[in-house]
């Protein structure tokens, strides 16, 4: 709570002069993004505090994986995504795969989830928010809203393709409370805003 107090009258102090704090800005409203998702984003000595978010994650795959789904799992931060799968790993949950800018095999990795071998496959959008086809996964968590709709459409759009015959899962958190919620209102203002034009 103090640390959201802190970074919220900061942004306001700089909107005095945003055309010269618009990137201080964006960088507490990133860190605000972050504390929603897991206070070790932004502290490490908050590592101890554990997310909500990945919490409910173990949670619903240790149900659906033990049955035979596959799942999507993305984030925009992939520090973010290397903190779940720690989590799912001490949870026990096996067939991990991730891919993100760091990734140097990623058709291996691909392969990994699409063969069956990998039921998890954690992703950043910037790696694959395009040129992928995943239409194996029925169930997609998108961990982290983003700012432009058409991102995340992109995102599910993995699972949505020519070729798919199941059922596809899709499931947004939000954090209550959090500028993910200013994010979320962002988003349908934007939706709403096409749909009139």
């Amino acid at each position: 709570m103090l640390f959201r107090s802190r970074e919220r009258a900061a942004i306001l102090t700089l909107m005095d002069d945003y055309p010269n704090h618009r990137i201080d800005i964006l960088a507490s409203i990133t860190r605000l993004r972050q504390l929603a998702l897991d206070p070790a984003l932004v502290e490490e000595a908050h590592a101890h505090v554990g997310s909500a978010k990945t919490e409910y994650l173990a949670d619903q795959l240790a149900e659906i994986i033990p049955r035979g789904h596959r799942v999507l799992v993305f984030s925009q931060f992939t520090s973010f995504l290397a903190r779940i799968r720690e989590a799912l790993e001490r949870r026990g949950l096996k067939g991990i795969v991730q891919l993100d800018g760091s990734t140097t095999n990623r058709d291996g990795v691909i392969d990994s989830f699409t063969s069956g071998e990998c039921p998890i496959f954690l992703i950043s959008l910037k790696a694959g928010g395009v040129g992928l086809t995943l239409t194996e996964a029925d169930y997609v968590y998108l961990m982290d809203p983003w700012w432009n709709p058409a991102a995340e459409a992109q995102a599910v759009d993995r699972a949505h393709r020519i070729g798919q015959t199941k059922k596809v899962n899709v499931y947004r958190l939000v954090a209550n409370g959090t500028v993910e919620e200013k994010v979320v209102a962002l988003q349908e203002k934007k939706q709403i805003g096409r749909a009139h034009v």
